[in-house]
């Protein structure tokens, strides 16, 4: 186990010089290359009631966000049993509440210091309140758009290849469903194609800023009565986010979902370098090609081409041992991208091509 501690000075949310400490744990990847990778999994174990500034009252949190770090702890009790060719980090971090001090520092932490950070998994809210309009067979999925990092050129770019939803949040976010639908479990991703909900916010958005690819994962319907609320009894309603409205099954559910996306992507190769796309003539076929992964295990690849209208991948061909394929779609129809397969069968992340003439 390891800290990350420093002291929050004075900022909005924060009256007083206050000592802010996140807590984590590494369980270091077996391969020397792949262990350079990094999966990252947070929930905050801060919490407040109606009042910010109210110190001295009780502000339970069980399901904000007691239920993303129970989802952390347990994935690192069951994961840390076994072993990964990639590195995956626990974390849980404090100071969200405030205004995502805690992960904030973190972040910028892991970008000073080089970390290749290839995915990271917020859960923020999943205890499944239990009141009426809950769906327990969903988590939404919530991932941004154009990433806060990219430049003028590939802005330009994304505005003429409509790249706005193929970031590397959004693929990540899809991954996560393809996760949850290979290992048969039985909550689903609900892909949410935003960064959060409105006026809210939650640490993957800390990791954004720093060029991460990172989603948020919460329950599919919140019950404002039981968060950030003091404990009471008002007009017949009960106010307070206490463990007894969490369904503890649903939170064991959304930790299922969570366990199978990092072992599979702590299991995959790294994913295929510099994936392009010939637009050198007008043709109604399109070929890829790409650069294997330093690791050295990638056996084959696999091409994933949707509709440039449709939410996920729709379809996927074997591409071989070659790192060069030819599509009889044309790349005008469609989006592209490409993962790295190893002997297992184990999946990168898809990485979408750039046109090259």
């Amino acid at each position: 186990m390891k800290t990350d501690g420093f002291t929050q000075p004075v900022r909005e949310r924060v009256a007083s010089p206050t000592v802010i400490t996140n807590v984590y744990a590494i369980l270091r990847g077996t391969n020397p290359e792949d262990a350079k990778r990094m999966v990252l999994l947070t929930g905050h174990y801060d919490s407040r009631n109606s009042s910010n500034e109210n110190i001295t009252d009780p502000a339970p949190g069980a399901n904000d966000d007691a239920s993303g770090t129970a989802v952390s702890l347990e994935c690192a009790r069951v994961l840390c049993k076994l072993h990964f060719p990639g590195t995956i980090i626990f974390l849980t971090v404090a100071g969200e509440e405030q205004g995502l001090y805690g992960s904030k520092h973190f972040a910028e932490l892991a970008s000073a210091q080089g970390w290749d950070i290839e995915a990271v998994l917020n859960n923020d809210i999943v205890g499944g309140d239990q009141s009426p309009g809950q769906d327990p067979k969903v988590v939404r999925v919530f991932s941004e758009s154009i990433p806060d990092n990219a430049t003028e050129k590939q802005l330009r770019a994304i505005g003429a290849l409509g790249g706005e939803n193929d970031s590397p949040s959004r693929e990540l976010a899809r991954y996560i469903g393809q996760a949850a639908r290979a290992y048969q479990l039985e909550v689903s991703a609900l892909l949410e194609f935003r960064r959060d909900r409105y006026l809210r916010g939650g640490d993957h958005i800390s990791f954004n800023q720093q060029g991460f690819a990172a989603v948020r994962m919460a329950e599919f319907r919140e019950n404002y009565s039981r968060q950030h609320q003091n404990v009471r009894t008002e007009n017949g309603g009960e106010y307070a986010d206490l463990p007894k409205f969490v369904n503890f099954d649903y939170v064991a559910n959304v930790a299922r979902v969570n366990a199978a996306t990092l072992a599979s992507l702590a299991s995959a190769p790294a994913p295929p370098g510099n994936v392009r796309l010939e637009t050198k003539q007008l043709v109604n076929g399109s070929t890829l090609a790409w650069d294997a992964p330093n690791d050295g295990r990638a056996v084959s690849y696999e091409v994933l081409w949707r509709a440039t209208s449709a939410p996920d991948w729709e379809h996927a061909l074997a591409a071989g041992k070659e790192a060069k394929a030819t599509i009889p779609v044309s790349k005008d129809n469609v989006i592209f991208a490409v993962q790295a397969v190893d002997e297992s069968g184990h999946r990168s992340l898809p990485i979408v091509p750039v046109p090259e003439r």
